[in-house]
């Protein structure tokens, strides 16, 4: 298992949270990572409702989580993470170029051109559910997401994974489509279903969420300390 108390390589993550953000935090991204790998890494936690410490923000200067450290670099932002991680495991990142920079090019795709579009949703149903203006939004917000949906449907066709064989695209798009869960939009698209479903029966993920889930807690209610 890679998660070991004693690791130098050390990922940020959360605990204390709402039940709608158990299992999207997206420390999993960084974790899956490393479970795929099999590389030891040990988590300092913080409390998912506080703002972080300063010092965290030295770390993470928007005080999100995950921030990333090992023996070589000090890091932030689960693209930039991946991509550290990728380099040095063809697991994750494939060594022929050609390859290399499809799976680059869609990790990209998936934190700057879907993950944006699906996470508008979010925000209407879970954070400002209630609101007139945002019943009103959704249907077109809905719309713009579906596009994009159709977009990587349309890409991913019969393929397996999304970029060739198995790599970090995956893992931030598996994770991506992961943020629709309270909702049928992604079973619209049964290959993206069925694509979101593999992703999710790797045994590196189902580890990662469970050790993910451990440090979390119990969900609090919103409002309580």
């Amino acid at each position: 298992m890679p998660l070991d108390p004693n690791a130098t390589t050390v990922v940020s993550a959360m605990r204390n949270l709402p039940d709608f953000a158990h299992g999207l935090v997206r420390d999993v991204r960084v974790r899956w990572a490393l479970g795929e790998i099999g590389r030891p890494y040990r988590t300092e936690l913080y409390e998912g409702m506080q703002p972080r410490p300063d010092e965290y923000r030295q770390w993470q200067p928007f005080g999100q989580i995950p921030a990333f450290r090992d023996e070589r670099v000090e890091l932030f932002e689960s693209g930039a993470i991946l991509l550290y991680l990728g380099q040095d495991d063809e697991r994750l990142l494939p060594r022929d170029e050609r390859a290399r920079w499809r799976a680059t090019a869609w990790l990209i795709a998936a934190l700057n051109s879907v993950e944006p579009m699906l996470m508008q949703i979010v925000m209407l149903d879970i954070f400002y559910a209630g609101k007139d203006w945002a019943k009103a939004a959704r249907p077109d917000v809905t719309g713009l997401a579906e596009q994009r949906l159709k977009a990587v449907s349309d890409a991913l066709g019969d393929s397996e994974w999304i970029a060739g064989g198995f790599t970090i695209a995956d893992i931030m798009l598996v994770t991506v489509l992961r943020n629709l869960r309270h909702t049928q939009i992604v079973a619209a698209f049964p290959n993206l279903a069925a694509y979101q479903a593999r992703g999710e029966a790797r045994p590196a993920f189902r580890q990662a969420l469970a050790d993910q889930a451990a440090e979390l807690g119990p969900p609090i209610k919103m409002g309580e300390d």
